[in-house]
């Protein structure tokens, strides 16, 4: 029998394939649920993804009320009309960012240490061995800007790399006993706020491509190539060769044998890593939203925009060899019980045990939840519908999830919720359309006409919600803070 969480519910764990949930979230619940089974627990971690932390100077000067006011402000008018330009303009320069499928959390691969991006320019770091329970660590920086990615190191220290626009910045935790290194000709920067001795991160090297206004996700969704970096030389050696439009995704095998690409317009690429040559494939289904190797990188789970069927390429030859074949991996739980037409995101275990999907559209009974599926990988990769996991509050969706990479214990799923205020934007995108409508109806057979008319239309809206919106909100803060 399916899992299925009860509106008003919160999934909290998973034991015997059947999930536990409770109307609310709190530590006591999660020690009765699975805490005395793992000897811990795994607190939730409230953020506020339009505040930005004050550089570590400010904080000193400023009251924390304060730089919330005017900071959240800016965040907040930035994202609403960013919000209003997507829905107001079919330029695809203005979709890609939305269809780019980076890696937003990070799981440290040896300890319990989580790393998530919490605002356009900072990146919290939570570590759950800390047993005084300290606050967590903020990553900024006055440069890092536009964060889109994070990446822990694999087999070093706690080392993580955050990619954002102007380069690849590289954050190290430092220890009384054992304080980071800084790469020279680098000054190094504090980047936490946390209270007390708990751990400090340093800002060690920042990896800065030639273009400083490209912004890198996994590689970055406004170049066609991507590039290869020598950390400890800070060299980067760009690979431009048989790529068309611009990279959307990009994922490792385990052992770095091979290299997964992804185009925005469908296409990907396999890459085997010691000569630097791929095999090219193309998809009728949408671009790639998510693509996972299985633990032995013996083939990759592909989901695509407009399809509820996975992709599994399998390999029929040893490393360096690009022979594969693309098999079905049938979801029809997908289409036949939600009724979604394309999978958003994708997260697979690293054991190989579980699958966690986020989808489109579909039936509301379903909206904002997760799918979680058992896997079986022999011979071929077949999957079975487990249950749904349920964010806290009403309309919580899934922004990003991730698998820790070694968790002992078995499978563990982190996800960011949010809450979206679906309401107003339908209605402004929907008054906008309408008046467009009108327009092109009362002057359908004058097609230059109206093409000015919605020229003037855009050029009005971008002044409004660039100009005169930002405008007043910081009017009404200044007024604000005079009285």
């Amino acid at each position: 029998m399916l899992s299925y969480p009860q509106p008003g519910e919160i999934t909290i764990c998973e034991i015997n394939r059947q999930f536990v949930n409770a109307k609310e979230f709190s530590d006591v619940q999660s020690k009765d649920a699975y805490g005395e089974i793992l000897g811990t627990v795994f607190s939730s971690v409230p953020f506020d993804p339009g505040f930005l932390s004050p550089n570590h100077d400010q904080a000193m000067e400023q009251e924390v009320p304060e730089a919330a006011t005017n900071i959240g402000l800016n965040s907040l008018t930035d994202t609403i009309a960013g919000s209003f330009k997507k829905l107001l303009f079919s330029s695809d320069n203005l979709e890609l960012p939305a269809q780019a499928s980076t890696q937003k959390i990070s799981w440290f691969p040896h300890k319990h240490c989580l790393a998530f991006i919490s605002g356009p320019n900072q990146v919290t770091v939570r570590d759950y061995e800390d047993s005084d329970r300290k606050d967590v660590c903020i990553l900024t920086s006055d440069c890092q800007r536009d964060v889109k990615c994070i990446e822990w190191r694999p087999n070093s220290g706690k080392m993580v790399a955050v990619g954002c626009k102007r380069g690849i910045y590289i954050w190290s935790a430092s220890y009384p006993a054992n304080t980071a290194t800084v790469r020279h000709g680098n000054a190094p920067s504090i980047g936490t706020f946390s209270r007390g001795s708990g751990m400090k991160m340093v800002l060690l090297d920042v990896l800065k491509e030639n273009d400083y206004n490209q912004v890198i996700t996994s590689a970055s969704y406004e170049s066609p190539f991507f590039t290869i970096w020598d950390v400890a030389k800070g060299e980067g050696t760009p690979i431009r060769r048989g790529l068309g439009s611009s990279i959307s995704l990009l994922r490792w095998s385990p052992t770095g044998d091979y290299l997964f690409t992804a185009n925005m317009d469908g296409t990907f690429y396999i890459w085997e890593t010691s000569t630097w040559t791929s095999e090219p494939w193309s998809s009728t289904s949408g671009h790639v939203t998510g693509a996972e190797w299985d633990p032995e990188g013996r083939f990759i789970l592909i989901a695509f925009s407009n399809s509820t069927t996975l992709g599994s390429i399998h390999f029929t030859s040893r490393p360096p060899s690009l022979d594969a074949q693309l098999l079905p991996v049938d979801l029809p739980e997908l289409s036949f019980l939600i009724g979604s037409r394309g999978i958003e995101k994708m997260a697979w275990d690293s054991s190989g045990e579980r699958l966690a999907l986020s989808y489109k559209y579909g039936d509301d009974k379903y909206t904002g939840l997760i799918a979680v599926y058992d896997v079986r990988r022999a011979p071929i990769v077949s999957v079975s519908l487990i249950g749904f996991i349920r964010g806290p509050g009403e309309n919580a969706k899934p922004l990003e999830f991730a698998f820790h990479n070694k968790f002992k214990q078995g499978p563990l799923l982190s996800v960011c919720w949010s809450k979206n205020i679906i309401f107003f934007i339908f209605f402004v995108h929907f008054f906008v359309f309408f008046c467009l409508t009108v327009i092109r109806s009362l002057l359908e057979f004058h097609f230059f006409f109206f093409l000015l008319c919605e020229i003037f239309c855009k050029v009005l809206a971008i002044v409004i919600l660039d100009v005169c919106f930002p405008a007043a909100f910081f009017l009404f803060a200044f007024i604000g803070t005079v009285q």
